[in-house]
């Protein structure tokens, strides 16, 4: 007899591969002129923003399933606005790539996720270059230029939009952690749409108005409002379906979900779209891109996994002198809506890889000091 909790752990991976592989064939299909034809990426962007903003404002506020945060007006001028601004422009970015480039290559590019990640990091000085991980990242950027030179219909254009999204979101996800953490605001899949939905939704507006409105009114494109609203739907069920995985696997099972992914998505997209061929070198490059892209969630998930060790794991004289100087303040208490070091783990730093489009998800950790003094020790 097949185990409920194992049966409900498959399906809920299950359910985040195929709602994060729908969702990117499904604006693939949208915004191609071969297809749908609805060559305005804003304009699709800000339908998604709009339509979660609403949900989570009726979550929050009329069913009151979740509570709302303790949101004063400077931690919104400092933190969400600036968060929501570079979640807006690696949407935009990334969508507008659809129009230039195909899902596989695409897909392929993503790989530099990491890399742009370690960057900014560390031009924000919220981690250090150590050399394990940066002959990772050297291999996963020789990876990505093999998959690229690989590339039959390569295109600067797309190919410059889907990297500028990438570092976007990169930014986005270091900022988090520096701007919310020193707040120590944690949000939740529904509040973090609820605060930030709406205040894309008014970046995007910007840009929106400049580019895409008067080609809208011009084109004349007839509105189907099933189409928008079941890709809505879509997007808003991929934020919900992370949240499921996240509450019931470890790092290490959502990473190699999403490796898993990723595959399917190429090889899918190449028989949705025919015009999508993929190369020998193609798949080479990524194959290469790819190992670094594991090892580097291996060093990252070791790394989550030593700073939260229990006071039992350390050597007994640190142990004891710590227990003199701090006894139990200094070790760390998950939140209890987080019930495991697997979950924590994902949310507690900005290298997480597996970001997915529509996905704002807010990063939050606590390390003890027991904790932050191992990780100095061994980046030194």
């Amino acid at each position: 007899m097949i185990n409920k909790s194992l049966f409900l752990t498959y399906l809920y991976l299950l359910i985040y591969i195929l709602l994060s592989s729908g969702v990117i064939l499904y604006n693939k299909w949208v915004l191609s002129p071969k297809y749908f034809s609805f060559p305005f990426p804003i304009t699709l962007t800000m339908i998604h923003m709009g339509f979660s903003g609403a949900v989570a404002f009726f979550l929050v506020r009329v069913f009151k399933v979740v509570a709302p945060v303790k949101m004063t007006f400077e931690v919104y001028a400092t933190c969400v606005i600036p968060i929501s601004a570079f979640f807006a422009s690696s949407l935009w970015f990334g969508n507008t790539a659809y129009l230039h480039i195909s899902v596989a290559f695409i897909q392929m590019l993503k790989a530099l996720m990491p890399v742009a990640t370690l960057i900014m990091a560390v031009l924000c000085g919220t981690d250090k270059l150590r050399w394990d991980v940066f002959l990772n990242m050297l291999l996963v950027s020789v990876g990505v230029v093999i998959s690229s030179y690989g590339e039959i219909h390569f295109n600067v254009i797309g190919t410059l939009y889907q990297v500028t999204g990438i570092f976007a979101e990169a930014l986005r996800l270091v900022l988090t952690q520096v701007l919310l953490q020193k707040k120590g605001l944690t949000l939740n899949p529904i509040t973090s749409l609820y605060y930030i939905a709406p205040c894309s939704f008014a970046f995007l507006f910007v840009p929106w108005y400049f580019l895409e409105k008067t080609d809208m009114e011009v084109s004349q494109i007839q509105f189907n409002f099933w189409i928008f609203f079941s890709n809505a739907i879509c997007a808003l069920a991929l934020n919900f379906s992370i949240f499921l995985v996240i509450a019931r696997t470890g790092a290490v099972t959502i990473r190699v979900a999403g490796v898993l992914k990723d595959w399917i998505l190429i090889a899918l997209s190449t028989v949705i779209f025919p015009e999508s061929a993929i190369t020998g070198l193609n798949i080479i490059g990524y194959a290469i891109a790819l190992c670094g892209v594991v090892m580097y969630n291996y060093i990252k998930v070791k790394d989550v996994k030593a700073s939260q060790l229990p006071p039992e794991s350390i050597p007994e004289r640190m142990n004891k002198d710590w227990r003199l100087e701090k006894k139990s303040s200094d070790v760390f208490v998950p939140d209890n809506n987080i019930k495991d070091d697997a979950r924590s783990s994902r949310f507690s730093s900005t290298s997480d890889t597996n970001v997915d489009e529509e996905a704002p998800l807010m990063a939050s950790s606590r390390l003890s000091y027991i904790a932050r003094s191992q990780l100095s020790s061994r980046d030194a």
